[in-house]
């Protein structure tokens, strides 16, 4: 009884090793295999609607273009030699054409604080945030990611875009743009909420038609703080044509 008990002791030993080894390796193995449906998850693609050089929809899902910040629409650079030049709307044209017709697919990289993707997008296997750096119709966006410094590094060797004179980064145009509509705003409260046909729409102090809306409280119009508080309040940013 002894012999037995000492045989299945030792019998029963190898086998938990064995099956320790095994799960071990069967574990490994699963380790190692790519999650597919946490891969799709994370992606995001179809065709792509352009609201402006840095901005896309997606299945109607915004998508800030990570990594990068191009000139806003109403934005004008100084051009090589004399004048200037439209670069927000020529910036906005620059990336439709780089996604007219095509399949755009965007990792996902987390969301902004106005609750919109934040993507690195592909077309055709091309990185379009690094395209629109290149050709100078964007900055790195290095408060934020120094992804592209070498991509603008290209562009400022050449002139490329943005880079022609001394453009004020869209950073830097907006600040410009707030403080000055700041103090003109009730309360510094410079974002203007318009109501009309296409519904309850807000328009930052940089957008094109800023100057021309008015606020009126009596058809419900209002001024908001914050893009984040026009965005709670169920309000949707002006579109770019």
């Amino acid at each position: 009884m002894a012999f037995m008990s000492a045989y299945t002791t030792r019998w029963l030993s190898r086998w938990s090793v064995a099956s320790a080894l095994a799960g071990g390796l069967a574990l490994s193995v699963l380790l190692l295999v790519p999650d597919g449906g946490s891969a799709a998850r994370d992606a995001l693609s179809g065709p792509a609607r352009v609201i402006d050089g840095d901005t896309i929809d997606i299945a109607g899902e915004r998508v800030r273009l990570e990594g990068i910040d191009a000139p806003e629409t109403a934005q004008t650079c100084p051009r090589r030699g004399a004048g200037t030049w439209a670069c927000g709307k020529d910036a906005t044209q620059a990336l439709r054409k780089l996604v007219a017709g095509q399949e755009v697919s965007c990792q996902r990289r987390g969301t902004d604080k106005y609750g919109r993707v934040l993507g690195l997008c592909f077309v055709g296997g091309r990185d379009i945030n690094a395209q629109m750096v290149r050709e100078g119709y964007a900055w790195a966006f290095v408060k934020y990611s120094r992804s592209y410094v070498h991509e603008e590094a290209e562009a400022r060797a050449v002139r490329a875009g943005v880079w022609q004179g001394d453009a004020e980064p869209a950073w830097v145009f907006r600040a410009k743009r707030w403080a000055g509509a700041e103090e003109a705003a009730p309360q510094g409260c410079a974002i203007k909420g318009n109501v009309s046909a296409n519904g309850h729409i807000y328009h930052m102090p940089w957008s094109p038609w800023y100057a021309r809306v008015r606020v009126d409280e009596s058809k419900g119009e209002r001024w908001f703080c914050s893009e984040s508080e026009a965005l709670a309040a169920g309000w949707r940013p002006a579109a770019v044509n």
